[in-house]
């Protein structure tokens, strides 16, 4: 049996939107299963005393200014031509998250998804302003105002941050993670380590 490539994942990531785009042809050569794994890269920062790499590389000559032509080369590779950084960046994601899981619980998982990837990275929009979030879901054809609700409820809350914490248990230190079974691969740099783990998983089953 294939098995399914796990993506710890949280819409605040420029790095998560980019693995989910380059994702797909490594999907189709594997047969793999995606399974999005939600979890708040602000709680899993706190737990492991990250920080985000314009904090961390800021005092290390031309380490952020090396990080932005990495993320050219890597939007020009994989042909993400929407690619816009957000200009409200770093936008706080738990509203936004836990939208998201309330989506996945209502069976709306994907389209909820799409609108944060796009709202986020392709639009520019101020996902952590409650009304311009919610215009966005209503857009995406969900309904934003049940959603929002659903997101304020304490099992939703409960589940992102358990998510969280389980994910910090197991050694995410950030986001983009990925785990095909118990193997751990961070950064969108390592999907095709992630691929090569899925072959060597499916040649041993």
């Amino acid at each position: 049996m294939t098995p399914a490539i796990e993506f710890i994942f949280d819409f605040a990531s420029p790095n998560a939107y980019f693995a989910y785009r380059a994702l797909p042809p490594i999907l189709a050569r594997t047969g793999a299963r995606l399974d999005i794994n939600p979890c708040l890269l602000g709680g899993i920062f706190v737990a492991t005393g990250n920080k985000a790499p314009f904090v961390a590389f800021s005092a290390i000559k031309g380490k952020f200014e090396y990080e932005l032509l990495e993320i050219k080369r890597f939007v020009h590779k994989h042909k993400l031509d929407r690619y816009s950084l957000n200009p409200n960046f770093p936008v706080n994601s738990l509203m936004l998250m836990r939208g998201y899981v309330a989506a996945c619980e209502a069976g709306a998982g994907p389209a909820y998804l799409e609108m944060g990837l796009e709202g986020m990275w392709e639009k520019g929009l101020k996902l952590d302003d409650r009304d311009e979030l919610r215009d966005a879901i209503d857009a995406a054809g969900l309904d934003g105002a049940s959603l929002l609700a659903a997101s304020k409820s304490e099992p939703v809350k409960r589940k992102l941050a358990d998510n969280t914490a389980a994910a910090v248990e197991r050694g995410v230190f950030g986001v983009p993670t990925f785990f095909v079974g118990s193997e751990m691969f961070f950064g969108k740099e390592r999907l095709g380590q992630v691929e090569e783990a899925v072959e060597a998983a499916k040649a041993g089953a």
